[in-house]
């Protein structure tokens, strides 16, 4: 039986809907429905006053949005049914770059600049300060009307990124800023009207197709209503003490001035500190708020996920990209928990309905496929492994690891070491994973000289030991060494820096991959020293590991034979005595 609360839940979403829940409608074209207006905001109340709805009683609301006609409906059901299965391109890929990469790289602090200017004391602040301006009265959306990546190059970075062995790039479309980057019909606040009045995804979408890249475009403005909680609170000392941040400001406000006609809601969404645990988590480095439902604005939450979903149709239409990838930490975006909280929708699904049956009307088949970030194993989503690479294989599903070298937006003093990304590479392909990596542009949107020589290193690599990583598999374990607390010794989790390109390995620690060829490769951790022998316990005669008998060992990339034997110890190979110009790893080859 429904508690009492939840049958007030039901009948606040059946009175306060701003318009109908129907049922999703069809039609054959790929144009999807228009948003209807913001409408009126209830008045504030104090901070923290008002409880959180409870998550687990209301309902999943059925948005009312048009989508493509097709064989996939907008629910979970019919998206596992129908879906045909991962593109073979993904598992082979091995190997891509996140172009993790807009207006919040100007203030050189760091992931979360546009949230953190607001937060007292951080890096992003005291630079926000410096350069800009007091955030009550200079703020975010100042930033975005000056942005201009004027050395942005998406054609000259694709070509950079293929060279340097990328099969497939993510790029951001939207980060938790709320600023999109293309020519968005349903967010005013974009590239094309502001800033360096350009189409970045347009033009990210060419470069990629030019160079035979796959590409897929990212949205992270799920949480964005909860994440930009900081522009509606002031100083808590000093001069400007109690004076409101610009998040404040109304449409009204900006009459007369640059921005008149752009609603700051549409930027930085409403004040929604009322709700107990939304100022703690504001205040906090990461946290969303608790659990919950915001349930004295339901006609807002439902335009909001309305808008949410739109945007997101509307570069599917628009772009046609090969996948695309949500940001969170839920089952799927508007759960109402995690960073989900806030509302229940079932948005997501028709996201990725309407996007298979473009598929299928554009491509005739379903080739595309849609990361929800975190989502558990399902048929139809991709999953995402952020900083970290699981301990054992995972050849249930495809997935990719991804991690930043140094951190998502740029920052001064990075660590460019080709060794870690190539190391970050490895342990994901012996897990059979991809792993996609961020190298933060600059703020005019160029790579500086230590990310390009990183890349260029990493290109050699993989050229060279290409056949060990694109298009292979995990061996039955992942690699062998030194052990940890019981576990194998890895790379650390986090984003790449200094602490991954000084980790040290050592002439025991190998991992493995099965190429296309059915060939089993090693992967040394290290460069070994000229005449060293290598001991490989796992291909020990008695191991049962490697069932057929060892025909040939070779060293990819090196055209002399290797001396090797096996027996009861392991498979001992003896490396070169002279001198071998190779770099961070060596891969031999077993048939």
């Amino acid at each position: 039986m429904r508690s009492a609360f939840g049958i007030l839940f039901l009948i606040g979403v059946l009175h306060c809907s701003l318009f109908a829940q129907k049922a999703v409608t069809e039609t054959p074209s790929v144009l999807p429905a228009s948003l209807p207006p913001l409408g009126a905001i209830p008045a504030k109340k104090p901070i923290d006053s008002i409880n959180l709805g409870d998550s687990k009683e209301f309902p999943e609301v059925n948005l009312n949005i048009t989508i493509t006609s097709g064989p996939f409906k907008p629910t979970w059901e019919s998206i596992e049914k129908n879906y045909p299965g991962t593109p073979q391109w993904l598992r082979d890929a091995k190997f891509g770059i996140w172009v993790h990469f807009g207006p919040q790289a100007s203030g050189e602090s760091g992931d979360w600049y546009a949230r953190k200017l607001y937060l007292e004391g951080t890096l992003a602040y005291k630079n926000h300060v410096k350069n800009h301006g007091h955030p009550s009265e200079v703020g975010y959306k100042d930033v975005l009307r000056n942005w201009n990546p004027s050395k942005l190059n998406p054609a000259a970075l694709a070509k950079i990124y293929k060279d340097a062995g990328a099969r497939f790039l993510l790029i951001q479309g939207v980060h938790h800023d709320n600023f999109d980057l293309w020519n968005s019909r349903y967010q005013p606040w974009n590239s094309v009207n502001l800033g360096p009045k350009r189409d970045l995804i347009g033009e990210w979408a060419k470069a990629c197709r030019a160079e035979n890249l796959k590409f897929g475009v990212t949205f992270h403005h799920e949480y964005t209503w909860w994440w930009w909680q900081t522009a509606f609170g002031s100083d808590t000392a000093g001069s400007k003490k109690g004076v409101p941040y610009d998040g404040n400001l109304t449409l009204a406000d900006g009459k007369g001035k640059w921005w008149e006609g752009y609603d700051p809601r549409l930027l930085y969404g409403i004040d929604l500190r009322e709700y107990k645990g939304v100022q703690e988590a504001a205040k906090s480095k990461w946290s969303p708020p608790p659990a919950g439902i915001f349930i004295n604005h339901l006609d807002y939450a439902k335009w909001y996920t309305t808008q949410w979903a739109l945007r997101m149709m509307d570069v599917t239409e628009h772009y046609d990209p090969d996948f695309i990838y949500t940001d969170g930490t839920s089952d799927q975006p508007f759960s109402g928990n995690g960073t989900g909280t806030g509302f229940k929708a079932n948005a997501m699904q028709i996201v990725i309905a309407d996007f298979y049956n473009q598929s299928i009307q554009r491509r005739g088949k379903v080739n595309t496929f849609s990361i929800v970030k975190f989502r558990h194993n399902t048929n139809g989503t991709v999953n995402t492994e952020e900083f970290g690479i699981p301990e054992k294989i995972n050849s249930k599903e495809p997935w990719i690891a991804e991690t930043p070298v140094g951190d998502w937006f740029y920052a001064p003093d990075f660590t460019y070491n080709s060794g870690m990304m190539i190391k970050y590479i490895i342990e994901a392909i012996a897990r059979d994973g991809n792993a996609a990596i961020c190298i933060s542009l600059l703020p005019d949107g160029s790579l500086d000289a230590g990310s390009k020589k990183m890349l260029e290193e990493v290109g050699i690599w993989l050229r060279r030991n290409g056949e060990a990583v694109y298009g292979s598999k995990a061996w039955v374990t992942p690699g062998e060494g030194e052990m940890v607390d019981g576990k194998l010794k890895m790379l650390p989790g986090g984003g790449l820096g200094s602490r991954q390109a000084e980790f040290r390995f050592d002439s025991s620690d190998f991992r493995f991959t099965v190429g296309k060829n059915n060939a089993l490769y090693i992967f040394t951790m290290v460069i070994p020293r000229q005449g060293t022998q290598l001991v490989i316990k796992s291909l020990a005669t008695d191991a049962g590991y490697f069932k057929q008998e060892i025909k040939r060992v070779s060293l990819v990339g090196y055209s002399n034979q290797v001396k090797w034997k096996q027996d009861t110890d392991g498979l001992k190979i003896f490396y070169p005595k002279n001198e071998i110009p190779f770099s961070t790893a060596v891969v031999f080859k077993i048939e």
